[in-house]
């Protein structure tokens, strides 16, 4: 590893404080954001750049460059020019360098693939097996058959599933409130089905894991504590296991499914971006891909002259 020199490392202090205290990110993103900097720091290095005031738009393409050049994905390269745009604005707005020299950073077009999704076939089987498991199953049970309920209703991400808390529940207008990537706040519907599967979670599940950790957490694991990412996504693999035919998805299936579906029930855009909690509505588009890929193939599928 290459040595980046005191100037870049009490930089790269000060941003993480930033990433922490001020925008409030998640420690994995934070994490992400650290090690892009890191790469580019020991590319700047290299080329005698050892204060990140330094930095030239020349710099900033070089170290991209060299990132292609060792096979990097362009998923990856677009969003490591991201980090450094971020970073670059900052450095500029803090006064910590003169201008901002990724401004004029472009970032390479990502190819985009149409997520994975459930059909609803696949659906109904798989939140029927996990009610019937439920019976044997009892407490764990419950709480599997509301986690994939909610999942599915709402769109919402691993992370803001676990950190869900019990007043962010309401139980009357069948709304929940989540708190997404930087903790910006929404509400999220959610219908019948997932309403029944949490009162049977709340009224018989929790009361028999509850224990002195588990505190206001909504959902807990078998020891009390509150449920981990780990666990949700290993529910929904399970649970997906028995279902045949069914793609091996995470819980960020479960989401591309909601959006999918949503969307092929006549769901507008801007309320599908509000629902999944999307900063861009670029971002929610590429389900209408989505929606417009299973139409073409029922097209095929069912006309004579296709």
């Amino acid at each position: 590893m290459t040595d980046i020199g005191e100037l870049w490392s009490a930089v790269l202090a000060d941003y993480e404080q930033h990433l922490t205290a001020e925008r409030d990110l998640s420690p994995n993103s934070v994490r992400a954001y650290l090690v892009d900097l890191q790469s580019l720091a020991e590319h700047a290095a290299l080329l005698g750049v050892t204060d990140p005031a330094h930095l030239t738009i020349r710099s900033l393409r070089s170290w991209l460059a060299n990132q292609q050049t060792r096979g990097r994905a362009r998923t990856t390269l677009a969003r490591r020019a991201t980090a450094v745009r971020v970073f670059t604005a900052w450095l500029a707005r803090t006064g910590r360098a003169d201008s901002d020299a990724g401004a004029l950073l472009a970032s390479p077009k990502a190819h985009r693939e149409l997520p994975e999704a459930l059909t609803q076939a696949e659906v109904r089987a798989l939140l029927d097996a996990t009610a019937q498991a439920a019976v044997d199953d009892g407490p764990a049970g419950w709480r599997d058959l509301a986690v994939l309920e909610l999942l599915y209703a709402t769109g919402i991400r691993v992370g803001e599933l676990v950190g869900l808390d019990l007043d962010d529940l309401d139980r009357g207008r069948r709304v929940v409130r989540v708190f997404g990537k930087g903790r910006k706040e929404r509400s999220v519907p959610y219908g019948v089905p997932a309403a029944a599967a949490l009162e049977v979670w709340l009224d018989r599940g929790r009361p028999a894991l509850l224990t002195d950790r588990s505190g206001p957490a909504l959902f807990l694991g078998v020891r009390g504590g509150r449920l981990d990412q780990r666990t949700a996504r290993a529910v929904v693999h399970d649970r997906l296991a028995v279902v045949d035919g069914a793609p091996d998805l995470g819980p960020h299936g479960l989401r591309h499914t909601a959006a999918t579906h949503l969307l092929e029930g006549g769901a507008d855009l801007r309320s599908v971006q509000e629902i999944l909690g999307h900063a861009s509505l670029g971002t929610t588009q590429i389900y209408t891909h989505v929606s417009t890929d299973r139409l073409r193939q029922a097209y095929r599928l069912a006309h004579p002259r296709a």
